[in-house]
Formats: structure tokens, C-alpha cells, sequence
């Protein structure tokens, strides 16, 4: 009689555990793997807040061990490329890392799962549209350049301001060479913001003053997401496109020529595709465009949030776009998590 209970009880028990455990076991069948998922976390607000919101959705609806972790272009690809973390890089720009980064698809050593912006990045000279409605011949560079009054300096009496790219950043020494090649310094005061905070709050000022102003951007920004500004057409010599790492790459400036369209991809350490083939299926779906990515980035510009608080105004208030990279049931999961 007592081992029979006692029997009974293990039984229960065992029954009891196999009950706890079912979920677990089916949760690392749906993500694919039971290692973690490490996601970086780069430096610039699009991809940190892509990071959280797909760190959401992987560790909610399917159940994945999640971890997001520090990331930057060159630290991120250098590490995926030899030790094969972080997993994913959700809005990786290549061109800054084109041959090392392409050896390594090469080699099998990362994969691209997909776009994280479907129509390309966006770089280039800028002017608010109210500007250009104002004057409908500044639609290229060449148009703006004739006009440096309609751009004043205040620190520089008859000279036009562009507003440069922040120091020490790769544009910086395009943006420069550019302004060599137009020969525009006869009239023109290259501008340096000082940082790139100091940089959008110039623009800001501008725009909520409905003042002239001419200046270097990128996007996807909550700066373009906020304020309508027109890009200039900077010329159609297209196979000399700068890309412009150091300065030996500028220093013979080769022709007027826009700013290359970076390819932004989903970067992922290969083990990913063949371990974890739920996980790669999933970031094959969700890409963005440009004007989706900076409209979520202005919630957290106007709002102070931070990536993690973004990413969740992104999730709750965007059902009609994420519902569409995962199934009814992982779904339903993320919901009942938001709330």
C-alpha cells in the first residue's frame, strides 16, 4: 500500500513535470533551436530599435532564448565572420564592409536573410520642400549652388551654408570631396555641425522657422519622418559613385556623383539558416522601407523613449504590419505579451 502511493506519487509527479515541460519543448520547436539568438543592438536608433522589436516578437511568439547585445558594423561583421555571433544583425550596412562581407557569404560563414529596408537608404543634400515650392528650379545641386543668397551664412557675409555630415563619420569625407568637385568654395561655407544631435537640431530650427537651409542626410531618421524635405539630384555619373572610407578614397575627387544607396540587409551568422531555420524564415518577411522605419523612429524622437520603448509603441500600434511576418498563433502570444 505505501509503495503503491508511493508509486502514485512518483507517477504525478512525473506527469506533473512532463506537463511543465511540454511548452518549453514546444517553444524550442517553434523557434528552431535551443541556442541563444543573439541580436545586435547597433549604435543608431533604426537598428536598435529593429533589434528590440524582433528580440520581442522571437522570444514571445516563438519561445527563443533571446539576448540582445552591443553591435556597430565593423565589430558586428568582424565577429559574425569568425566566431559566428551575434546570430543577426537586423539592419546591417554593408558597404562600408562590401569584400570582407561577401568573402564570408562566400565561404558559408554568414548569410543574408533578407532587406531590412526593401527600397534602400537614403543619402544625400537636402533642402526643405516649402523651400523648393518657393523657387521649382532648385531641384539639383547645380540649381542650389548658383544660389548661395538664398542659403546665408550668419557667420559668413555673403557666402551659402551646407550644413556637413558630423566629424569623424565616413560622409564627412564624401560630403567633403563633393563640395571640391562642385568648386564650391569660392561662395560656400562647408559647414560641420559638431555631432550629429548638434546637426538635427539645426535642421529642427529651420524647419519649425520655415528658414532656407541646405544640408547632408541620411535615412531612415526620425528627421525625415518628421519634416518634409526634398533630396537634390547631385549628378548622373553613376559608375563613379564615392564611397568614401579614408581619406586617400577622397582625395582626388573623381566627378559630381551621388551618394551610393548602401544595401541595409538582415545579416545572420550561417548556423542560423540551417539550426534554426524557423528564425531565418521569419527575418526573410520583415523587411521595411524607409518611410515605415522613420515613421516609428519619430515616436521616439517626439517621446523620448529609448529603442526598447519604440519598439514597443512599434509593436502595439503597427499590428497591421508585423502580424503579417508570423503565423495567427505566434501572433497572439506577442499581443497578450504587450499587455
Amino acid at each position: 500500500m505505501t509503495f503503491s502511493r508511493r508509486g502514485g506519487l512518483l507517477a504525478a509527479t512525473l506527469l506533473l513535470g512532463a506537463a511543465f515541460a511540454l511548452p518549453a519543448q514546444a517553444q524550442d520547436e517553434a523557434c528552431g533551436t535551443d541556442r541563444t539568438i543573439d541580436i545586435a543592438e547597433m549604435t543608431w536608433p533604426s537598428a536598435a530599435a529593429l533589434a528590440h522589436i524582433h528580440a520581442t516578437i522571437l522570444e514571445k511568439g516563438y519561445g527563443c532564448n533571446v539576448e540582445i547585445v552591443t553591435g556597430d558594423t565593423v565589430p558586428t561583421s568582424s565577429s559574425m565572420l569568425s566566431r559566428g555571433t551575434p546570430a543577426i544583425a537586423p539592419e546591417l550596412w554593408t558597404s562600408t564592409i562590401a569584400e570582407p562581407w561577401q568573402q564570408g557569404v562566400e565561404a558559408g560563414k554568414v548569410v543574408q536573410l533578407g532587406d531590412a529596408i526593401t527600397d534602400g537608404t537614403v543619402e544625400g543634400w537636402f533642402i526643405p520642400r516649402y523651400l523648393q515650392e518657393a523657387n521649382p528650379e532648385l531641384t539639383t545641386a547645380e540649381a542650389v549652388i548658383a544660389r548661395p543668397d538664398l542659403f546665408p551664412d550668419p557667420e559668413q557675409s555673403g557666402q551659402g551654408r551646407l550644413y556637413s555630415c558630423p566629424p569623424g563619420w565616413a560622409c564627412e569625407l564624401s560630403t567633403s570631396a563633393l563640395f571640391e568637385a562642385y568648386d564650391m568654395e569660392d561662395k560656400w561655407n562647408l559647414f560641420s555641425p559638431g555631432s550629429g544631435g548638434a546637426l538635427d537640431a539645426s535642421i529642427a530650427r529651420a524647419f519649425l522657422r520655415q528658414e532656407p537651409i541646405l544640408f547632408y542626410y541620411w535615412g531612415p531618421t526620425a528627421i525625415l519622418g518628421k519634416f518634409d524635405a526634398v533630396q537634390l539630384d547631385l549628378g548622373d555619373a553613376k559608375p563613379d559613385v564615392y564611397a568614401c572610407n579614408t581619406d586617400a578614397d577622397c582625395a582626388e575627387p573623381a566627378g559630381k556623383t551621388a551618394y551610393p544607396s548602401s544595401p541595409a540587409v538582415i545579416g545572420a551568422a550561417k548556423w542560423v539558416e540551417t539550426e534554426a531555420p524557423a528564425v531565418a524564415e521569419y527575418f526573410s518577411k520583415v523587411g521595411l522601407t524607409n518611410a515605415q522605419i522613420s515613421e516609428l523612429l519619430v515616436y521616439g524622437d517626439e517621446n523620448k523613449a529609448d529603442a526598447a520603448q519604440t519598439a514597443e509603441n512599434f509593436l502595439k500600434t503597427k499590428q497591421d504590419v508585423w502580424t503579417t511576418w508570423v503565423s495567427p498563433e505566434v501572433a497572439e502570444k506577442v499581443r497578450a505579451s504587450l499587455s
